[in-house]
């Protein structure tokens, strides 16, 4: 399947979301000209996207737009079903990414203690010897001028170690949590395999919150089983909703990050020598990826439960709504005229909605730049002369419609 609108759409038109990927620059720039409040086609279902900095802020913060399923009229007319293959990522089971107000605020504290800033810099030796190993194995890989793929032996590895670290996994399912998650995102995926494999998950983690409620030990899931005194502890649904979408978040999210920061400085050596001059901070590279190549494309879904105007449209009351995070990246009314660009040099600090905003702002995010903070650096220290194996333009998307991740990465190291 590939995307028909080949044309820049006009403001009104619906843009076809291409569930192969084949061409995000072209594809985000259509939905940026369908106007601030577009019109687009997912897999036959029709949604609004939301495309300006400034809507999303104040969108993401109104209570009339929920997460709660019953009020997408789709849904409650039956004209969307558990076939539709997006359904999985707009109702993944009960947790904080699916609830609002008071109940998305219960259940997402504990998250958010439980990754505050001294308990990330607590683990970061362990990040840096996972890096550490991870870049002896990439140098082993790309020996004698051979080709490695940065993505398999660097990049994916590195966040689902620290994310299975920080939950309490045990190492050994890193590597099937990295099966079983790709081929939920995968649109190649059937939806009978796709929702078996959710239910696969739902066991492999109700099976860890039981082993963690009769064992606790210093772990995101055992912080989330024991209730703080007098507080209402969450349920076993609760804790494995949680889990599952933390998992997802907590990886998916950095493999983007690591791999859209370095083919950016790969593909514009100019601003690679500031950064590597050390004119340019790692910090700065860290937040203009995150505004001009976002990990996540669009965020799936919410509803609204009456008329909500955006400038001269209105949000007809049960319709679904995307958060287009990197159409809203490229915003001209936020980032000015050169917003297409990758510039390092722009002023700071670079004001992106990428890790969402408000109450739902994603509790990963300061997990996922302090990886990546560690990672960038530490792979151009050991390899400055890394140099992409095929020209930027053979890189290829997965088909995956809301995340920004890549088949592959090769390239030589040029030790």
């Amino acid at each position: 399947m590939t995307c028909p609108h080949a044309a820049a759409a006009q403001a009104g038109d619906t843009v076809v979301i291409d569930p192969m990927v084949g061409d995000l620059d072209g594809e985000t720039a259509r939905i940026r000209d369908a106007g601030p409040l577009a019109r687009i086609d997912l897999l036959g279902v029709p949604a609004r996207a939301v495309t300006r900095h400034a809507d999303a802020r104040r969108l993401l913060l109104d209570p009339r737009l929920v997460k709660d399923l019953d009020a997408w009229e789709l849904w409650r007319t039956g004209q969307v079903t558990r076939a539709w293959p997006l359904i999985g990522m707009v109702d993944a089971g009960r947790s904080m990414f699916t609830v609002d107000g008071e109940e998305h605020r219960r259940l997402r504290t504990k998250t958010s203690q439980a990754l505050t800033p001294r308990r990330l810099e607590a683990i970061r030796p362990d990040i840096e010897k996972f890096t550490a190993e991870l870049l002896d194995a990439l140098a082993a890989g790309g020996a004698d001028g051979a080709v490695v793929d940065l993505k398999a032996v660097y990049a994916q590895p590195l966040p689902m170690r620290v994310v299975g670290m920080l939950m309490g996994v045990d190492p050994e399912a890193n590597t099937m949590l990295t099966r079983q998650y790709k081929k939920f995102f995968s649109m190649l995926t059937p939806q009978d395999e796709r929702l078996a494999l959710l239910a696969d998950l739902d066991v492999f983690y109700a099976d860890l919150v039981r082993q963690k409620t009769a064992h606790p030990t210093d772990d995101l899931t055992s912080a989330l089983i024991l209730a703080d005194e007098g507080g209402e502890p969450l349920t076993e649904e609760e804790v494995v909703g949680n889990l599952k979408a933390m998992v997802a978040a907590g990886h998916e999210t950095t493999i983007g990050l690591i791999l859209n920061a370095v083919r950016a400085l790969l593909t514009h050596p100019d601003q690679l020598r500031l950064v590597l001059a050390g004119e340019i901070s790692w910090e700065q590279v860290i937040e203009e990826t995150l505004r001009w190549d976002t990990p996540t494309t669009h965020l799936l879904m919410r509803f609204a439960t009456e008329d909500i105007e955006v400038g001269d449209q209105v949000i007809a009351e049960g319709e679904g709504v995307v958060i287009s995070y990197r159409v809203i990246g490229r915003d001209p009314e936020q980032h000015g005229p050169e917003a297409d660009a990758f510039d390092l040099t722009r002023p700071a600090p670079i004001r992106h909605m990428t890790f969402g905003h408000g109450p739902h702002i994603c509790p990963g995010a300061a997990l996922s730049r302090v990886e990546a903070g560690i990672a960038l650096p530490a792979l151009f220290a050991r390899f400055p002369r890394l140099a992409l194996a095929v020209p930027s333009g053979e890189l290829r998307n997965l088909p995956v419609m809301t995340q920004n991740d890549l088949e592959s990465f090769p390239v030589l190291l040029n030790d």
